[in-house]
């Protein structure tokens, strides 16, 4: 139900065509809402807005734009007065520089739009297979180390693609990031579709700015390092090279397969010559636009000042705990008498009443010199060195003046299976437990400038690859219950742009995870040569003695001798892997696209040890591959693993000999079985990997042509129902009913959503109007099941509770 805001605030200062565009967003609302527009086409449509399906499928997370990270006092307040009214009366500040709502009703979200928009603010494309928010160094302009400020750039880039023709159909998302030095972590530009970080040149005499141009680089299952576009991109030349790139990932960009469309696997499969070559013939072809060098003429509005003269902190008294605050909150600007603060915010999150604050309080300290940061903090810029000690009491005040920022306490998590619908695991939960118990043992006091970063599911939005110590939400079947557990990686290495990726090393139950980092960190701190960074000690220690120090953590309980390892850190029930109420579809999609993601990690590792000369370790992993990559596809047919045998007789039963797999690829993990590859040298552990690197690249084709199809037969339902009269109840049609059942499919024991799609394929075999009897368990089952079959056309016809299982009536429709 919309909520009445009573509040005032300025309808006028909202642009015309921007209240066009919310206006028209609304009516869109209005009318899937009436049935005159299917849901399906209406998603993307919200997506670009800013508005984003959560996992309880009855609320939406809004995503808000923040270019560059910058905020004012006065924006501050009206994040504070939306979370307020339409939200859970937090603030969500994200890894990539946004803020997010949590639990809005969609019916509020055209007011939502209306109310930032006023204060400069938008949700347009914050989501959706476009151009996403612009990132750039919260230090740029302050920074001792910058070659430059970057700030006006990457403002005139995020402006400048906004909306932009050219931008508008891609395949999947696209991230950009600038950084104003090589050296620091703070823009991350080796990880993103564009990295640009600042550079000069001297022509003619004359010293030039520019950007050392990065492209292709990406997180996600299988992490890519961006190349070299170019080392030097005048400014003249950063837009229109940029619109280049984003109109050659438009032409060459994969469009079936999403695990496939992102530009890092355009530029894996041209070449950065080709694709270079591509984009500068574009270039030559564009007309000239004003705009890419109309802001150049005016970089001086660009410039901040501060509030206050510059001063020196004095000997007086200081507030208790302001020394350790200073020494991880407060780093010196480059200009002489000030200092930037980070505001540490746990999780992320700030309340509205914080939030509130913290603008008032500004105020008094700064002007609107504020910026959100990757790191999920907020930084004040400008404060005089003499105001650090009252400005730290304040924050204080106001549960704001935490130490730790940038350190092992300060753990960054994406909001995993508390509101994602693909989360697999709490991230959250995890990353709140890690920080009490390292503030509560001191852990954190031992070792300095350590990152640990924890994601939900492979898709590393928690940025789990660039940490020193990341996790990424994985499970493990134990009987009849499924445990959860995180995927370990180590040695990823944040400074440089993150320049280099962690690796995954193991599996750890969650609860385990404290006691696991306590140890490899004491023995880092006692084993350690001088100088000796983390990454470069995991090196050192090698991959074996890791291995034994996972083998610690790795069994478990029993389900009756401690049913607590099978709940998820902060949570109360048993663990579940769920997407959602009635989406068994969505959540195959999920499962193969992940166990997919996997096998592409997979060679990517086994391509690594094959690099170190690991010969029978990369064979091993490269076989992994391949057998999660065929665990995947029979994912599709409502198989569950059991183990490598069997999964390979299935593979050969519903894919190979069926010919729906090219039978020179699928022969690989046929040959990969009766091989012994603990005597493998360079040679033979080479063949392996680019016999698993086809096969894996065939299961995703395969995958892709499945979906297709998919897509095919729902577009038909979709024109169909379209062909009915408007606003009338859903009419399943059907043949006349054949009331004797004529199959029944026992599926008790069978988790979702393999349950599902045993009936899926099974009705798929019947005639319009028969009966098919199938037996469900209580609990995920009962509720998802017949939902999702219904939403495929067909009709629950009875519901009967038989004992613990449920026994449905469903009558074959569409």
């Amino acid at each position: 139900m919309a909520i009445e805001y009573a509040g005032p605030y300025d309808t006028s200062a909202i642009p015309p065509d921007v209240a066009r565009e919310i206006e028209i967003y609304e009516i869109q609302l209005g009318r899937v809402q009436e049935g005159q527009v299917e849901e399906t086409l209406f998603t993307e449509f919200r997506l670009r807005h800013g508005v984003y399906g959560q996992r309880d499928d009855r609320s939406q997370m809004i995503r808000v734009k923040i270019p560059f990270g910058g905020l004012t006092a006065t924006q501050l307040e009206m994040l504070a007065d939306v979370a307020e009214e339409f939200s859970d009366n937090i603030i969500h500040i994200t890894t990539r520089q946004d803020v997010q709502y949590h639990y809005v009703d969609i019916n509020n979200t055209p007011e939502l739009m209306r109310r930032l928009a006023s204060v400069d603010i938008t949700t347009k494309e914050a989501c959706g297979n476009v151009v996403r928010n612009v990132t750039a160094c919260p230090l740029s302009g302050v920074c001792q180390d910058e070659t430059f400020d970057i700030t006006p750039y990457s403002k005139a880039l995020s402006a400048f693609l906004l909306g932009h023709p050219d931008a508008q159909d891609f395949g999947r998302k696209f991230k950009i990031a600038f950084s104003g030095c090589e050296e620091h972590a703070c823009g991350l530009a080796n990880m993103h579709d564009i990295g640009a970080v600042a550079a000069v040149k001297e022509v003619d005499g004359e010293v030039k700015r520019g950007f050392k141009l990065y492209v292709g680089g990406g997180l996600g299952a299988v992490p890519h390092q961006a190349k070299i576009f170019d080392d030097f991109v005048s400014a003249e030349e950063l837009l229109p090279i940029s619109q280049s790139i984003c109109r050659v990932f438009t032409r060459l960009g994969e469009r079936r397969n999403r695990n496939k469309a992102r530009l890092k696997f355009v530029i894996a499969k041209y070449g950065i010559e080709e694709f270079r070559r591509q984009v500068l013939e574009d270039r030559a072809t564009l007309r000239h636009d004003p705009e890419w060098t109309a802001y150049l003429d005016n970089l001086d509005a660009y410039n901040e000042s501060p509030l206050k003269a510059p001063t020196q902190l004095n000997g007086a008294s200081k507030p208790e705990g302001f020394e350790e605050w200073y020494q991880s909150n407060v780093r010196l600007q480059s200009q002489p008498g000030y200092a930037f603060v980070t505001i540490t915010l746990p999780l992320g999150d700030i309340t509205a009443d914080q939030t509130r604050a913290l603008a008032d309080i500004s105020r008094k300290y700064v002007k609107d010199t504020i910026r959100a940061t990757v790191e999920q903090n907020i930084v004040l810029r400008w404060v005089t060195m003499t105001d650090l000690p009252a400005l730290y009491r304040e924050l204080k005040v106001i549960g704001l003046g935490d130490p730790g920022a940038e350190s092992m306490v300060d753990i960054t998590a994406c909001p995993g299976t508390d509101s994602c619908k693909l989360g697999v695991s709490s991230s959250r939960g995890l990353a709140a437990h890690l920080r009490n118990y390292f503030i509560e043992t001191g852990v954190q006091n031992e070792i300095k400038d350590f990152r640990i970063k924890i994601s939900g599911c492979p898709n590393s939005c928690g940025q789990h690859h660039v940490a020193n110590i990341g996790f990424f939400g994985s499970s493990r079947r134990m009987g009849e219950h499924i445990a959860p557990y995180y995927q370990v990686l180590l040695g990823g290495h944040m400074v440089e742009n993150a320049s280099s990726y962690g690796l995954a090393n193991g599996k750890i139950h969650g609860k385990y995870i404290p006691a696991f980092i306590e140890e490899l960190t004491g023995k880092y701190t006692a084993e350690r040569n001088e100088e000796e960074s983390f990454t470069d000690y995991v090196a050192r220690l090698g991959k074996a003695e890791i291995k034994q120090i996972l083998s610690k953590y790795d069994k478990i309980p029993s389900y009756e001798e401690a049913p607590e390892f099978y709940v998820d850190t902060g949570d109360t029930k048993d663990y579940q892997l769920k997407t959602g109420v009635g989406e068994c579809a969505g959540e195959v999609v999920a499962l193969v696209s992940m166990k997919l993601e996997e096998a592409d990690r997979l060679i990517y590792e086994s391509g690594l040890n094959l690099e170190k000369g690991e010969y029978q370790d990369s064979a091993a992993l490269a076989f992994d591959a391949m057998i999660r990559a065929a665990d995947g596809l029979q994912t599709t047919v409502g198989l569950q693993y059991i183990d490598d045998a069997t999964t390979v007789n299935e593979f050969r039963t519903h894919f190979f000999e069926p010919g729906n797999f090219f039978p020179g690829y699928g022969a690989h993990i046929f040959k990969a079985t009766e091989e012994d590859a603990s005597t493998f040298d360079h040679e033979l552990a080479h063949r392996r990997v680019e016999e698993a690197t086809l096969f894996v690249e065939e299961s995703h084709n395969v995958y892709g042509r499945m979906r297709i199809k998919q897509e095919e037969e729902e577009e038909s339902r979709r024109k169909k129902r379209r062909s009915r009269p408007a606003r009338k109840p859903r009419v399943v049609r059907k043949a006349k009913p054949v009331e004797e059942i004529v199959d029944s499919l026992d599926l008790k024991g069978v988790a979702c959503p393999f349950n599902y799609v045993q009936a899926k394929i099974r009705l798929e075999t019947m005639d319009l109007g028969q009966l098919l009897e199938v037996t469900i368990d209580d609990g995920e089952p009962i509720e998802n099941v017949p939902k999702s079959l219904t939403n495929d056309g067909h009709e629950i016809v009875d519901t009967k509770k038989v004992g613990k299982h449920y026994r449905l009536t469903v009558r074959k429709g569409e």
